[in-house]
Order: structure tokens, then C-alpha cells, then sequence
């Protein structure tokens, strides 16, 4: 049974969502430029990249910290190695909502 509901998630759910979501982008942005909105300008390639950059800095300094816990967890105290899958999940996470989370706050913060 678990078999079969991965391949209804693999083969139809994730092509779905995928499918959902170009098409609401590609909406959005025929909406946009309707209504005359540019669809980036200085304002928005500077928030954008200052929070890129804190979000690389916040990533970086993460993936560190968790190879140095990993590490010393393993040496020192026998824990458990995690595997590569969790550590590059928990990597991914850590950049991503970062890098939403500054630039939503950055956008509301008005004043560069």
C-alpha cells in the first residue's frame, strides 16, 4: 500500500501542484502587466539581493554549525551519523524560508 500511494503522489499530485503553480505564476503575471506594475525595478532587484545575501550568510554559517555538531557528536559522544538526506532537507529549509522571511520583511520595512 505504501507503494502504490507514493507512486499516486509521485505521478500525479507533484505534476499537479507543479502544473497549479505555473499557471498562477504565469497569471500573476499577465495580471501585473495589465494593470501596468513593471515586473522588477530598482527597488525590488535591491531587496532581493540584500536578502539573498543574508540568506547565504544565515545557510552558510548553519551548514557550519551543524557539520561541527555532527562532527563532535560523532567523535565525542557517539551519536548516530544523520545521513545525507535529513542535513541537505534541513540545508534547503534553513536557506529558503531565510531568504522569504528577510525579503517579505525587507519589503515591509519600506526604507533601504
Amino acid at each position: 500500500m505504501d507503494n502504490f500511494l507514493w507512486l499516486v503522489v509521485m505521478y500525479l499530485v507533484i505534476p499537479a501542484l507543479m502544473l497549479l503553480v505555473g499557471a498562477w505564476a504565469i497569471w500573476r503575471r499577465l495580471q501585473d502587466k495589465k494593470s501596468g506594475f513593471p515586473a522588477q525595478d530598482e527597488r525590488t532587484l535591491k531587496i532581493a539581493g540584500r536578502a539573498a545575501t543574508y540568506a547565504l550568510y544565515v545557510g552558510s554559517y548553519f551548514m557550519v554549525a551543524l557539520l561541527l555538531i555532527l562532527i563532535v557528536g560523532q567523535e565525542f559522544f557517539g551519536l548516530p551519523d544523520f545521513g545525507a538526506g535529513p542535513v541537505l532537507i534541513a540545508s534547503l529549509l534553513v536557506f529558503s524560508v531565510t531568504f522569504l522571511v528577510l525579503r517579505w520583511y525587507l519589503e515591509r520595512k519600506g526604507d533601504l
